[in-house]
């Protein structure tokens, strides 16, 4: 088997893998980046053209981390040449959602945000209904995914990272003070330092290699759902519609669904992706069918007759993408030995995509993460 060197081989070319890249190499490190399909796939998290960003959570934390966000998002576009992000403005609704606890928490945190009564809502956007105040924030909208993961790798290797395609990465084992990978390739790479970005992959697959490599870091438990999305064509292609984030009680025939812009994976005409956040589907990245489940249709069919009654009933596409949950729904970026692994996933990570390389950047250069994000049990 051929060998080839490099200071940090990244593994995975998603979101987070393409940020830890970009990062590495525009500080000046030798970069691999190993990715086991092309680039832009759609067997994982990082497809598609729509995916929220928004600054609206329940926990402070996270409010501000979206804040530590917006420069690296406005560097990135500057650098690519291409806008990445589209503002909507977001709604934030349902029961379980606590409009009113949210937008306290925002107010403190000094991001933008007020309250909007159910009646204010549809008549500033016809065919959006909600049942009770709501909360809306200004600064929300959608980002494509598709062309984020593309202006990371290229500027990436712009710095001088090498890309390579096709790399399913079978093993790992100690080489002296790094780490040597092996991969389907025909070549292993020998690294300082390995990053694991693998999505979905990395609960099937760490275990093995921590193994190999005498390592017991303490992890939370990670759980893959395959979620399924589908698009709805606008009745009135003229209304801009926010993204929402509803939280409803399931019990109460109602349920989690989240609405954005579908960019041109919902089509030609303005279109409307929807997605459920409390699907029970579980599965693994390699055993997955991609089968569109029936109860999700059906629960998304509910929400968009309820709430939406501006969209077409009949969905232009329906596509499923995977989901890897931490117990926590925290983010896992930690470093043990010459391995940083990075699962910035739960659902909620895309928005921090350009940030989330330079955790991820300093982790492997020895600079402790959040806490939050730190190794538990």
């Amino acid at each position: 088997m051929a060998e080839s060197s490099a200071d940090v081989v990244v593994i995975g070319s998603g979101l987070a893998g393409a940020s830890a890249a970009w990062h590495l190499a525009r500080s000046g490190r030798e970069v691999t980046l190993l990715e086991r399909f092309h680039l832009g796939h759609s067997n994982g998290s990082s497809h598609g053209t729509s995916r929220i960003f928004r600054r609206a959570y329940a926990d402070p934390f996270y409010v501000e981390l979206t804040g530590r966000g917006e420069p690296w998002w406005d560097a990135l576009e500057s650098e690519a040449g291409v806008p990445l992000r589209t503002v909507t403005g977001g709604l934030d609704s349902g029961i379980k959602r606590d409009a009113s606890r949210l937008l306290e928490v925002m107010r403190g945190c000094g991001v933008a945000a007020h309250m909007m009564a159910p009646e204010e809502v549809t008549e500033r956007w016809p065919g959006l209904v909600v049942d009770e105040p709501a909360m809306f924030h200004p600064d929300a909208g959608w980002l494509n995914a598709d062309a984020t993961v593309a202006a990371m790798v290229n500027r990436a290797q712009a710095h001088g990272a090498q890309l390579v395609t096709g790399a399913v990465v079978e093993s790992l084992e100690p080489a002296g003070e790094g780490l040597r990978v092996h991969s389907t390739t025909g070549i292993s790479w020998r690294a300082r330092h390995v990053v694991l970005c693998m999505g979905a992959w990395l609960p099937e697959q760490l275990p093995r290699f921590l193994r190999d490599l005498n390592l017991k870091p303490a992890l939370p438990q990670f759980t893959v759902k395959q979620q399924e999305v589908f698009h709805f064509r606008q009745r009135d292609p003229g209304v801009q519609y926010p993204v929402v984030v509803h939280k409803g009680i399931a019990a109460h025939n109602d349920g989690e669904f989240y609405t954005l812009p579908s960019g041109a994976d919902g089509g030609e005409s303005p279109a409307m992706k929807i997605g459920q956040f409390d699907s029970a589907f579980t599965t693994t990245a390699s055993g997955r069918d991609k089968v569109i489940d029936p109860r999700a249709r059906h629960d998304v069919d509910h929400y968009l007759q309820e709430h939406f009654p501006g969209l077409e009933p009949e969905p232009t596409a329906a596509m499923s993408c995977l989901f890897t949950m931490t117990s926590d729904e925290d983010f896992l970026i930690d470093t043990v030995g010459p391995l940083t692994i990075a699962s910035p996933c739960s659902g909620h990570g895309a928005k921090f995509a350009p940030l989330l390389g330079e955790i991820i950047a300093q982790a492997v250069g020895g600079v402790e993460p959040p806490e939050r994000f730190r190794f538990r049990l």
